[in-house]
């Protein structure tokens, strides 16, 4: 399955309602933060439902603008409808062939996309030629799953429900890109002259376990691979996760830690 129809169907909804506030918007502010006081122009690749280009219009000046892409149109379709701020403009487009000329633009952002990029140092080569001198691309990776708590538990109960063929889309994607060396050698490999690289901790917070939950389960491409095994198992396992949550964390409301790497890279 393609990844535009991975985040297809009901998951837009979904991705944004739950998986927004509890990992995805923490992350979003942070990024907005780093490129604070910015005033150019600003490519968004791998834009989502959106999060990162509403917490960008909310803390950018006015002169700033923003050209949101993403590969999958139901996601910027759902972006699009989210965000009416005359100074963004939407655009379906692959972050390894972008639809711009060089050195089109002074900033590019890419929150927790460069991981589904089939070739890593193609999609950062693409970024590299449509910034201009001076330029900076900053990304986020998630770190190995098991510095995401909430997830790995989540991860676990999955991988118990379908033993003989466990899902592994969480692992193999959103967690699969998290050595700090092979970032940076294949930011390097790609052009970068200077890499920071942060790996930077904040907490995940939810309502309930439930919100977690039905955020990881029904709002990530997670979704289709436990339907592709059993079209009827999506509630038995989102419950059973549930429930392992609350024996982890509580009845109440849930407060656990989040880790990311989140890279700098200047032309």
């Amino acid at each position: 399955m393609t990844l535009e129809r991975q985040f297809a169907g009901g998951i837009p909804q979904a991705y944004d309602r739950y998986m927004g506030p509890l990992i995805f918007r923490p992350y979003a502010e942070d990024m907005a933060r780093r490129l604070a006081g910015f005033t150019g122009d600003l490519l968004e690749v791998a834009a989502g439902t959106g999060i990162v280009t509403r917490a960008l219009d909310r803390a950018l000046p006015s002169s700033a603008r923003i050209t949101a892409t993403d590969i999958s149109q139901p996601m910027l379709d759902y972006a699009a409808a989210r965000l009416g701020s005359p100074r963004v403009s939407w655009r379906t487009a692959d972050g390894q062939a972008l639809p711009f000329a060089d050195e089109s633009f002074d900033a590019v952002v890419c929150q927790f996309g460069v991981m589904f990029f089939p070739d890593r140092r193609l999609g950062y080569r693409e970024a590299l030629r449509v910034l201009r001198p001076g330029g900076r691309y900053v990304f986020s990776t998630w770190d190995h799953i098991e510095a995401n708590e909430a997830t790995a538990v989540v991860q676990a109960v999955v991988e118990a429900h379908f033993p003989d063929d466990p899902p592994d889309f969480m692992v193999r994607l959103p967690h699969g890109y998290h050595d700090p060396q092979r970032i940076r050698e294949d930011a390097a490999a790609a052009g970068f002259a200077k890499i920071q690289l942060e790996t930077t901790t904040l907490r995940a917070r939810a309502p309930s376990a439930r919100d977690i939950t039905t955020a990881i389960c029904q709002g990530t491409p997670l979704r289709n691979e436990i339907e592709a095994r059993d079209p009827k198992a999506l509630p038995a396992v989102t419950e059973a996760a549930r429930q392992a949550l609350t024996r982890r964390f509580g009845s109440g409301a849930i407060d656990t830690q989040m880790r990311a790497h989140v890279v700098t890279a200047f032309v």
